[in-house]
């Protein structure tokens, strides 16, 4: 088995443009994200003594974590290359023979999973989780009006620019892409590649880190880090991690960011807009 796996036909060499062209997104989203989280931190700004002033800081924050996301963005690419997976589309457009049918292929059932995983989400947050969550408030004494802040609807697009690109890099390109090469070990197809059930695995570990990958901002927001507000997380961006997993293996990378972006989209800018934030 060791040696069918290590035989594998789908090594690929390693494409250093893709790898340029995806650091360059991360630095992109990384400055555009900064007027979102720069309003969900304001209140903590107001009295934080920084260390150099804002226009300075910020883009050194800019390029740290430039560095360190490109740096993860070329593991995942390398672990994504020798099993199968990465981004079909920009390959194909880079080698100079751009495979638009592919592009046409997965477009539109990308952007209505998305949009249908945001309403899923909204849907369970406010009958299931939310009445439950809006008791343990009480319960606690929290108040969360004076705690928390809803970026704009122009913050949550620029913002979404972040969720389509950067998260779906370490989400999918690198965390998918390790658990399916390891999974395939155990679990493998005729040519070396991860099988269904050690994709279906990797999507759902990808899926988990995911959902726990936002429960820094729901504690900012005041809340506690109790089983409700983990399995909250976990449950409502699982969900849509799943969906954004699954079509990075059916389609390539560029078919999740689609997705994901479509999906901010409806959680940042359409229901802003819709509730007068």
């Amino acid at each position: 088995m060791m040696n069918e796996i290590s035989n594998s036909p789908n090594h690929k060499p390693y494409n250093w443009r893709l790898l340029g062209i995806l650091v360059i997104a991360v630095l992109v989203s990384v400055i555009l994200i900064t007027p979102y989280s720069l309003t969900l931190q304001s209140k903590a700004l107001a009295t934080a003594k920084l260390p150099m002033p804002l226009v300075i800081l910020l883009p050194i924050q800019w390029l740290q974590t430039t560095i360190l996301y490109g740096l993860l963005a070329a593991i995942g690419l390398f672990i994504a290359n020798r099993i199968g997976l990465g981004l079909p589309f920009l390959e194909s457009w880079l080698a100079g023979k751009p495979e638009w049918e592919r592009v046409r292929k997965f477009a539109l059932p990308a952007i209505i999973a998305g949009v249908l995983a945001s309403i899923v989400i909204i849907l369970l947050d406010s009958v299931v989780f939310g009445p439950m969550l809006s008791a343990e408030v009480k319960r606690l004494g929290i108040n969360l009006s004076s705690s928390s802040l809803v970026p704009p609807a122009w913050q949550g697009f620029l913002a979404s620019f972040y969720g389509g690109t950067t998260e779906e890099i370490l989400l999918r390109l690198l965390t998918l892409s390790l658990f399916a090469w390891l999974g395939r070990f155990v679990n493998h197809t005729a040519d070396g590649r991860p099988g269904e059930i050690a994709l279906w695995v990797a999507n759902v570990l990808a899926a988990i880190l995911f959902g726990l990958g936002h429960l820094p901002a729901t504690a900012a927001a005041g809340l506690p880090m109790d089983a409700l507000v983990i399995t909250r997380a976990i449950v409502l961006n699982g969900l849509a991690g799943l969906i954004f997993g699954w079509f990075y293996w059916k389609h390539g990378l560029e078919a999740a960011m689609v997705s994901h972006f479509s999906g901010d989209i409806v959680l940042h800018v359409i229901v802003p807009l819709l509730t007068g934030h």
